[in-house]
């Protein structure tokens, strides 16, 4: 490459000279994508999960990084590659996770680990499981990387990438990684390349994010299934319990009706608020989209989410169609999870859980109560519950966030939404360190990528795009 040319390139700004290098490069990035979607990802697998691990190491070695596989016991590697210069800059780390939600194959169009491309042109998308959440972001990163090289520039700050593997397990070994590698993952910032942009594809920063916690409850009826014309109107039916149970927990209208629930949250600060006023509405489009007569409650989506919520994931007892049968059955139960804002904690919120369902006639044990006990209590519920986490936000006037949002600003030409917390569950309280680190949540895939569900997939444009963001961020970042 001449200097003359060089000197051209680089004055087109990084975002210019990643769109150059992709547009050139858009069946490598793709087939380096797939190769990393077609490895199984469950965080219990463990044999795939060191696989995921081994090939992200790989990519990044094959950049030019430092690569580190951190271990503690039980747990999938922690990945961290660093690519240092000078040490009077400032280290920005980009995060992001490897591993996956559970698939129910069935579900499928086609199996979730072997990734299809459907479409034509950036409309394009593949489809497999995690290749939004979130290998797109990293195979993004890499090719952000290869456009900078190719054109000789170098990164404005120390850079360094952490990759988790297990935060669909929600992350229940990343306090010990902190804890153990201070020296490894120290920054200056953290940026958090998970979640979706926003719903009218507009790009958007996030500086915050919702905690979440987890509850299986069971219940109990009869020891054996009873025939409902014999034993109906007399042996209590676990499922019209349960079902009794969780609308005593929220109404129809997501407000959760849980004594106390609400009196840990903290209200949005004036700047927040005008973020959020300067979000054109969306939400009508969202419902034709979707599909919906009706919302819950009154709250436009960006305020909702950033309520706390109780959502019910599953409910399970007895059969229904044709396997439909005249009985009662033995148990039912429920799958929930919390979703937690400022300054919920899950310790709390298990507290509070509990006692209203105590209040409620039950008697909770943890582990399959024996018959003894069942005979003795009215109403026996059993919980287990998740692994969890606060939720957590950066001020939308801390110099990192601020940055951010001129970087992207000057590569698009258009200045990103600005979410003061994303509606998932990110454990972004981890990576503050109690507020002295700030994180900025930088997502790249569309929204409508089925994500955690079945046909899970990522739109070539916001992959294109999310090259382009991060070119930019590397080269921008002070």
């Amino acid at each position: 490459m001449t200097h003359l040319l060089l000197a051209l390139l680089m004055a087109a700004g990084p975002a210019q000279l990643a769109r150059q290098w992709r547009v050139a490069h858009e069946k490598e990035i793709v087939a380096e994508l797939s190769a990393l979607v077609a490895i199984p990802n469950l965080a219990s697998d463990k044999v795939n999960i060191e696989r995921n691990a081994a090939a992200i190491a790989e990519a990044f070695t094959r950049r030019g990084a430092s690569v580190k596989l951190l271990r503690v016991e039980g747990a999938p590697p922690l990945v961290v590659a660093a690519m240092d210069g000078s040490r009077a800059r400032p280290t920005f780390t980009f995060y992001a996770h490897y591993d996956g939600q559970p698939v129910d194959a069935s579900q499928w169009i086609s199996p979730p680990w072997e990734p299809v491309l459907r479409g034509t042109g950036s409309e394009a998308r593949l489809y497999g499981r995690s290749s939004s959440d979130d290998k797109a972001p990293i195979v993004a990163m890499l090719a952000a990387l290869d456009a900078l090289r190719a054109a000789g520039a170098q990164p404005s700050v120390n850079l360094k990438f952490v990759f988790e593997g297990e935060e669909e397990a929600g992350s229940p070994h990343l306090a010990s990684y902190i804890a153990q590698y201070k020296s490894e993952l120290a920054t200056d910032g953290w940026l958090l390349c998970d979640g979706p942009v926003h719903q009218s594809r507009h790009s958007q920063l996030y500086f915050g994010a919702r905690g979440v916690t987890d509850l299986e409850i069971t219940v109990y009826g009869p020891a054996r299934p009873l025939h409902s014309g014999h034993y109906g109107n007399w042996a209590p039916n676990p499922i019209v319990a349960l079902t009794h149970l969780i609308d005593s927990m929220r109404d129809a209208d997501a407000r959760i009706l849980i004594d106390q629930f609400y009196d840990d949250v903290s209200p949005l600060t004036p700047a927040e608020r005008e973020a959020l006023a300067a979000i054109p509405p969306f939400d009508d489009d969202l419902k034709r989209e979707l599909v919906l007569g009706r919302t819950e409650g009154k709250l436009p989506l960006n305020e909702a989410i950033h309520q706390p919520a109780l959502n019910l994931r599953g409910i399970l007892g007895g059969h229904v169609g044709e396997k439909a049968s005249n009985a009662i059955s033995t148990e039912a139960r429920a799958s929930i999870d919390f979703r937690l804002v400022p300054v919920q904690t899950p310790e709390r919120v298990r507290q509070l859980v509990e006692a209203h369902i105590a209040k409620h006639g039950f008697f909770i044990v943890r582990d399959e109560p024996d018959p003894a006990t069942r005979r003795a209590h009215p109403a026996v519920a059993r919980l287990v519950w998740g692994a969890g986490y606060p939720s957590a936000r950066t001020p939308l006037d801390a110099p990192l966030s601020r940055q951010v949002a001129a970087v992207l600003t000057e590569a698009t030409g258009v200045a990103p939404y600005r979410l003061p917390t994303l509606g998932g569950s990110v454990p972004m309280h981890l990576f503050t360190d109690g507020g002295r680190t700030p994180v900025v949540g930088v997502p790249i895939v569309n929204h409508d990528n089925n994500q955690h569900a079945a046909n899970e997939n990522v739109r070539l444009q916001n992959l294109w795009d999310g090259i382009e963001v991060f070119a930019a961020l590397f080269s921008g970042l002070r």
